[in-house]
């Protein structure tokens, strides 16, 4: 028997899908749909959609702007919209600085940066990753002294995701020496147009500008923008990480590419019928859409026993480990299906302004582009080595 939870549950759900179809621009989904490059202009419109309608930050607190959702009905939101072909959540702001400041921040900083995070004015970048300091995040060497009322910022940053549309990032830094490599590190709030702040571009093989480095030579920052105690970031960095190891179940995604592969394969033929009807093609996707109902049944029953915060623990970096590898899956056999017709890929088509001749079938380019980006999807928010190397320790005692 249904309960009421689960009926309102159900409820929410069917209202984010309906609100989804109606609200999300067509010019916007179709960029999706297509996986064409989004701007900053697009996330920013959508983004204020949401914010509009209340559901911008729902999992953050009533006084703050937020719903105060638990952690199943922010999946079930956000697992939702990505099945609807919305844009990703960039979550930067809205899921990962955000809760740090609203938990350890000051008051003066909570007024000053939640607000402009939640209806989308200001874009935030992740100072974590340098490098020789990546998944082993306790190697970083930046350094923030500070001088009087400003810490002065010297150092490097990489692989940082959309630093080219960040109004601000909030960067680990060096500030003192310890005993473990995990002391004196602190969590500082940089702004991104300050004097010595350089950002250039990485080259990605599916033709997007997803990352960056960022230098900084001397970059000023005021005291103030200071989380918390200075030396004690590592704390507030695992507190952020464990928002970031929930988002990557990426349960909705990885059922809207799937969706995105069944159309295809059901335009394709083989030997004369439908690729979809093709016995081999059916078994493996019938294989990947059970792996992917154990994932969404798995997420579903870890955050149902989270009562208020995000679930912690090593089953979080398990959805993970799982969730990457069935996204890479999926994309993989995008291009089994494509065959030949995945073999010219060309980075300008996914310009939306670019006088390309499109490919056949419709989106072949869009699902190259998307099988090469996510061979990082097991490296990026802590290589799938790092957390199997995790869940040994502390799970296992090995």
């Amino acid at each position: 028997m249904e309960t009421t939870v689960q009926a309102e549950l159900r409820a929410f759900r069917e209202e984010v899908r309906a609100f989804c179809r109606q609200a999300l621009p067509a010019d916007i989904r179709r960029k999706v749909e297509e996986n064409l490059s989004l701007e900053r202009a697009d996330h920013q419109r959508w983004q204020n959609i949401l914010f509009q309608r209340g559901w911008m930050g729902g999992h953050w607190p009533r006084e703050w702007g937020g719903r105060g959702w638990k952690p199943l009905q922010r999946w079930l939101f956000e697992q939702t919209l990505a099945e609807e072909g919305a844009p990703w959540l960039i979550p930067m702001g809205v899921a990962y600085v955000g809760p740090v400041i609203y938990t350890f921040g000051s008051d003066a900083q909570k007024r000053r940066f939640l607000p402009p995070i939640l209806s989308a004015d200001h874009f935030w970048a992740q100072g974590y990753s340098e490098p020789n300091a990546g998944s082993d995040l306790a190697g970083l060497k930046t350094r923030a002294d500070l001088q009087g009322d400003h810490y002065v910022l010297n150092g490097q940053k990489t692989w940082t995701t959309y630093a080219n549309w960040a109004d601000w990032m909030f960067c680990l830094a060096r500030t003192q020496s310890g005993e473990r490599p995990q002391d004196g590190v602190s969590f500082l709030l940089v702004d991104m147009t300050s004097p010595g702040v350089t950002v250039r571009p990485i080259a990605t093989m599916d033709g997007k500008h997803h990352v960056n480095e960022v230098f900084f030579d001397d970059v000023r920052v005021p005291a103030e923008n200071l989380v918390g105690e200075e030396g004690k970031a590592w704390r507030y960095a695992k507190f952020l990480l464990v928002q970031e190891r929930l988002i990557a179940a990426e349960t909705g995604r990885i059922r809207h590419l799937l969706a995105g592969l069944r159309a295809t394969a059901a335009a394709l033929t083989e030997g004369g019928r439908p690729l979809a009807e093709t016995p081999a093609f059916a078994a493996r996707i019938a294989d990947i859409a059970i792996d992917l109902a154990a994932l969404e049944a798995v997420c579903a029953r870890l955050l149902a026993r989270a009562d208020g915060d995000a679930p912690g623990g090593v089953e979080v970096n398990m959805l993970k480990i799982r969730s990457s590898e069935l996204q890479q899956r999926v994309t993989e056999e995008m291009m089994r299906a494509l065959g030949r017709l995945g073999i010219p890929f060309d980075p300008a088509s996914l310009d939306p302004g670019a006088d390309v001749p499109p490919a056949w079938p419709t989106g072949a380019v869009g699902m190259a582009s998307e099988f090469m980006h996510l061979r990082a999807a097991t490296i990026y928010g802590g290589s799938n080595e790092i957390q199997r190397g995790i869940i040994a320790k502390q799970g296992l005692g090995l």
